[in-house]
């Protein structure tokens, strides 16, 4: 199992739409995704809080696909970058950070 890791870092001054991330961002990512059929799953994490209590998280977001490779996810996500890239500028001016990750333990 591969996971995608989508990461926003919480910068100073910078401006993330959480409504519009939540209602049209994500639904269209789904929607587009999860045709392919080694999409698995995706979760959507905001930060709260970095180690000590009240300091500032270091991802303001975190978004997590699921897919069977990378392989996949690449196919999955190819034909739809434009698209998805594009709509980035309507809900942060932050550059996320992109990740992928093998899946070792999952419960």
């Amino acid at each position: 199992m591969i996971k995608i890791s989508i990461l926003y870092p919480n910068t100073p001054n910078s401006r993330f739409d959480m409504a519009y991330y939540l209602e049209q961002h994500i639904p269209l990512s789904i929607s587009l995704l999860s045709a392919h059929p080694d999409f698995q799953s995706v979760s959507v994490e905001q930060g709260l809080s970095g180690v000590m209590p009240g300091s500032p998280p270091t991802y303001s977001v975190m978004c997590h696909f699921l897919f069977t490779s990378i392989e996949s996810f690449i196919a999955a996500f190819m034909p739809h970058a434009a698209q998805l890239q594009a709509d980035i500028a309507n809900y942060t001016d932050v550059e996320p950070i992109i990740q992928f990750n093998q899946v070792l333990v999952s419960q």
